[in-house]
């Protein structure tokens, strides 16, 4: 830690961090593991995005499996070259859309390595049965075509039948190679394909989205937490969103469903709670007809309204959402204007990396005066304000889909079914202290995430075993102490 103390600039730590992960990963995870919030930031948000924004500059060796157009084929071969034979997690991108950065083609491998680091540090999976993989269709990035160090295929982008074809034969593949209990997380696919994948696979393969799925269960759980905070439901409350792509439509449709379980209403109901603004403004039923598939459960009636101000003095939202991509966009009149009809309204700033965020913890203090409930995507340091700390949450992915993989390996899930993101949540949540509640928080420290992934995975497990999508036989007696037991940790043996 000294070592890597003395890097000034957080990317040369983050090579710092992969070179150890190369030549010594049990001191890599017995590092990341112990000063887990003060390396999280560097291999993963938001160190990761420039790294694979660099990655063609920095790159020394290769990480995870790249399976370019030119294997089409070929890719059962292609995987059987992978050394290790029992894989438990895949995680994929074809680099379409990386974080907030956009198309980075065979760069944004830095993304699934970097995942699939934290599926081991922080929820135990074992770091052999990780396997990180790159679907390299080409890229759309004219810089990067044009860059002597890119890595990649020199080629636009496969798209239509060509795409859909190669990504039916990986899928089959993998189920060949692996089995049906391998878990396939799609990571960073682009909107368009990332809603078309999931359901395409949901009910053929074990597969999961972390950009739509993980990041609703994340905010979720944050929003359950809330409740215990403020008092009430979360029926009462209305929802505002900026942005509705995967992470946006994915948060709302959680959200419904929990007021549905809650509620026991019909989900077409609960989603009137809530309300979407995209780049043309606020999403209403007039707009339908020219609306993708995943937006259109959102256009309920109301006058069009062109932007996110005018939406907030409209619908009063109660709860601010941001997963535009785009920083700076929750203004200092958008955030009075919340606040003068709001006690303690929520926001939630989430889009990554931190230049994108929508606002900066210190605006969202300043602006509520100090009575917001916040929380962002990337880190933020704690702000003083008028003589109280405000500590800002961070609603980040890495709290939940560690644990929801043990889960899912654990108890040998053959599918992933939305109520098992519910069980996630809640577990999430039970995880909040008093004394968190006290700082302001909604999410729990990270210094204590292994046990909060124990604990994630036990309900997750437990949910699988209810909804019989469970196949390890038989059911442990205590969830939370097995998930424990299944977890890796890197210590050293005894040798006598």
């Amino acid at each position: 830690m000294n070592n890597i103390r003395q890097y000034q600039v957080p990317l040369q730590r983050y090579m710092a961090m992969m070179d150890l992960q190369e030549n010594n990963e049990r001191l890599f995870y017995k590092l990341l593991i112990d000063n887990v919030e003060e390396l999280l930031p560097v291999v993963y948000t938001p160190t990761v995005g420039e790294a694979c924004q660099k990655y063609g500059s920095i790159f020394s060796r290769p990480q995870g499996l790249y399976i370019s157009l030119k294997e089409k084929g070929k890719i059962l071969e292609v995987l059987k070259n992978w050394p290790e034979r029992s894989i438990q997690v895949i995680v994929v991108t074809d680099g379409e859309r990386i974080l907030g950065l956009g198309d980075l083609g065979c760069q944004g491998m830095g993304i699934p390595v970097g995942k699939l680091a934290l599926y081991t540090a922080l929820g135990g999976v074992r770091p052999s049965a990780c396997l990180p993989i790159t679907l390299d269709v080409g890229t759309n990035n004219k810089d990067l075509l044009n860059d002597e160090f890119y890595i990649g295929l020199r080629q636009r982008r496969a798209t239509g039948q060509e795409y859909a074809d190669f990504l039916q034969e990986f899928m089959t593949a993998v189920k060949q190679n692996y089995g049906e209990k391998v878990l396939i997380q799609f990571e960073d696919f682009a909107n368009h394909n990332a809603f078309e994948l999931l359901a395409r696979y949901g009910t053929t393969h074990l597969v999961f989205n972390d950009d739509i799925q993980g990041t609703a269960s994340v905010v979720l759980a944050g929003l359950i937490a809330a409740q215990k905070l403020l008092g009430g439901t979360l029926a009462e409350h209305t929802f505002l969103f900026l942005g509705a792509g995967e992470a946006g439509t994915g948060i709302a449709e959680l959200i419904a469903l929990e007021i549905s379980r809650q509620t026991k209403a019909p989900i077409e109901e609960c989603r009137k709670k809530i309300w979407l603004v995209d780049s043309k403004g606020l999403i209403v039923s007039s707009r339908k007809e020219s609306l993708q598939h995943f937006k259109k459960p959102w256009a309920h009636e109301h006058e069009t309204i062109g932007n996110l101000l005018d939406a907030v003095n409209a619908i009063k939202p109660t709860v601010l959402i941001g997963t535009s991509g785009k920083g700076q966009t929750f203004t200092q009149d958008v955030i009075e204007a919340i606040s003068s009809f709001n006690e303690r309204p929520i926001i939630l700033a989430l889009s990554n990396p931190t230049s994108q965020s929508e606002c900066t913890a210190e605006q969202a203090y300043t602006w509520s005066k100090g009575r917001a409930v916040f929380a962002t995507g990337s880190p933020f340091d704690p702000v003083e304000y008028d003589g109280k700390i405000h500590v800002p949450g961070q609603a980040n992915n890495a709290y939940i889909f560690p644990g929801f993989g043990l889960g899912v390996v654990m108890s040998g899930a053959i599918r992933v079914h939305d109520d098992m993101l519910l069980a996630a949540s809640e577990a999430l949540a039970q995880q909040v202290s008093e004394e968190n509640f006290e700082k302001g928080l909604i999410y729990p420290p990270f210094s204590n995430i292994r046990k909060i992934s124990a604990h994630i995975a036990a309900n997750v497990a437990a949910k699988a075993y209810e909804l019989g999508l469970a196949s390890r036989r038989p059911r442990p007696r205590d969830l939370v102490k097995y998930a424990e037991s299944c977890m890796y940790s890197p210590v050293y043996r005894n040798y006598r």
